[in-house]
């Protein structure tokens, strides 16, 4: 369906798809290619299989879905399509550590890359919070969002990015994959220094005055006025801020039961051994 023709959602929309060959190509590839790494680890978690599994479902809903029908004709769509990927995508993908599977299931060659000083440098806890930092408002605060709504190929590149930013972010968060780690109780701090961000980005959406995005002007639903183009914006500036916030106190729930579990492990050996010396 031509965005400048598309009409105004309603309810009955809902089992609307769009079935796009290149990222359903990538998502089969990538499903391929971790179950086929999975099978010649062979002793590969399966929880970790079905949280990759998990996060290659919630991409194919985001982009494929009614959610992706409507991306560039509202906002405030586009938004909830974006904490699917960056919030609730990205961090099943954390879970799932891939690169600690292509480091099991891959060759010398792999695994020296994965060594290497490259990709230290992106898995590196500053990289992955600078990276988030600066993405977010980048993607929603420039002329670069504009530019994506007219240009296909750079709205897939997009959701690339939500993915990969979501996923070097979380896999600190989380800390289950080998490399650079922090102290699991400095995770929590990690996780919440970023709320600013989306906090930031959220109002300053939710607050502006006029239409940021031209584009939307020739996107929008037939009938759209520039009213309800701005409603839209003001709708998705408050879906980031107050979603974007709820999912990030969400994630720090399982990272502070894997700290008050490792600190009560801790103490416990630290007793013992006090009593072993007779302390």
């Amino acid at each position: 369906m031509p965005l400048t023709t598309i009409q105004q959602f309603s309810w009955h929309h809902l089992n609307q798809w769009q079935l796009d060959a290149v990222p359903i190509v990538m998502l089969l590839a990538a499903g391929l290619l971790y179950v086929m790494a999975a099978r010649r680890v062979g002793a590969w978690s399966v929880w970790r299989t079905t949280s990759f599994a998990a996060g290659l479902v919630v991409t194919f809903l985001a982009t494929e879905s009614v959610v992706g029908v409507f991306d560039s004709a509202y906002f405030s769509d586009h938004m909830i399509q974006h904490l699917l990927l960056i919030m609730i995508a990205a961090p099943l993908f954390a879970l799932s550590a891939p690169l600690d599977l292509a480091y099991a299931a891959g060759g010398g060659g792999l695994r020296r890359l994965l060594d290497g000083r490259v990709m230290t440098v992106l898995t590196h806890p500053l990289f992955a919070f600078a990276l988030y930092f600066a993405f977010i408002p980048t993607a929603h605060l420039t002329g670069l969002f504009d530019l994506m709504l007219r240009h296909e190929w750079l709205r897939n590149l997009e959701h690339i990015g939500f993915l990969v930013t979501g996923y070097l972010f979380f896999r600190v968060a989380f800390g289950l994959e080998r490399g650079t780690t922090i102290h699991r109780g400095l995770r929590l701090v990690y996780v919440m220094a970023a709320v600013p961000v989306d906090t930031f980005t959220g109002l300053a959406l939710a607050m502006s005055s006029k239409n940021p995005f031209p584009s939307y002007r020739h996107l929008s639903p037939t009938g759209s006025t520039a009213s309800s183009i701005l409603d839209s914006i003001h709708l998705g500036g408050a879906i980031m801020w107050i979603g974007g916030d709820a999912l990030m106190l969400l994630a720090c729930i399982p990272i502070s039961v894997a700290w008050v579990k490792w600190e009560t492990v801790r103490t416990r050996e630290l007793d013992a051994e006090l009593d072993r010396q007779g302390l």
